[in-house]
């Protein structure tokens, strides 16, 4: 009799852990509607996808508002965490934040640490340079020559794409992408090559003395979009969100209030 019950009781929790073994774990989509926030990393350094007032602590930009509508859309809070290009992977992988916004482009080196939503932007690299100097600065082989000063901000896909193209142009590192632009517009460098929808919004704001380079065929091709920590649930809902967003018109409203 004894050895019966032992086996059923042995039977019985067999079953038990089988049926937890079967239920899914918590994705991190649910411990984020379950946390009431997202965090949301930023480098508050690149217009005008973001950008981190230092007085106030606040950010702003195009994604900032996309940022807030994700959040509506989840029913949470928006938690900005601040980073930087050159530590941007670092935090990261340390889990920092849940997604990464703010003109983050698709690489092979990201998307081995995480999932990238649908694409939001297609674009490419292209210079930026004063208005006088365009026709100088048509083509790669036109600005890799002695005597041109090219200008990057550190750690990005910007710095990497000079490096693999300037072999004899100087490359100047400056460390303050919100103002390296006013650098070349004082004649301390002649050009950055950077992601056509930034030469355009610069050239706005540089009106006459920036101007932007063939963004319409930037020299390579790249997509922008939202590096996610690897969770599936959450990839497919910001997909959603975004293929919604885009057909209803808010995604547009958004974009026209920031690039037109």
């Amino acid at each position: 009799m004894a050895v019966r019950i032992v086996a059923a009781v042995a039977v019985m929790l067999l079953a038990n852990l089988s049926v937890l073994a079967q239920q899914p774990a918590p994705s991190r989509l649910d411990e984020i509607v379950k946390r009431g926030t997202l965090r949301v990393g930023m480098t508050g350094d690149y217009k005008p996808f973001t950008y981190l007032d230092k007085a106030t602590q606040q950010f702003s930009g195009f994604d900032v508002d996309m940022a807030e509508a994700l959040g509506k859309a989840l029913g949470v809070k928006v938690e900005y965490v601040a980073t930087a290009w050159p530590k941007l992977m670092k935090d990261f992988e340390a889990d920092q934040f849940d997604i990464a916004m703010g003109g983050v482009s698709v690489t092979l080196d990201r998307q081995k640490k995480g999932f990238f939503s649908m694409p939001i932007m297609r674009e490419g690299k292209t210079p930026i340079t004063r208005c006088a100097d365009v026709s100088k600065y048509q083509t790669l082989p036109e600005i890799d020559k002695k005597g041109t000063r090219v200008i990057v901000n550190p750690g990005g896909t910007n710095e990497r794409f000079a490096r693999a193209n300037i072999k004899d142009a100087d490359i100047t590192v400056f460390p303050d992408n919100t103002v390296i632009f006013d650098e070349i517009a004082k004649g301390n460098a002649d050009l950055m090559m950077t992601d056509a929808s930034e030469t355009r919004y610069q050239q706005k704001q540089h009106q006459g003395v920036l101007c932007a380079v063939h963004p319409e065929k930037p020299f390579d091709f790249s997509e922008k979009a939202y590096w996610l920590q690897r969770d599936m649930a959450l990839k497919a809902f910001v997909d959603q969100w975004l293929h919604i967003s885009m057909e209803d018109g808010s995604y547009r409203k958004i974009y026209a209030a920031w690039f037109d």
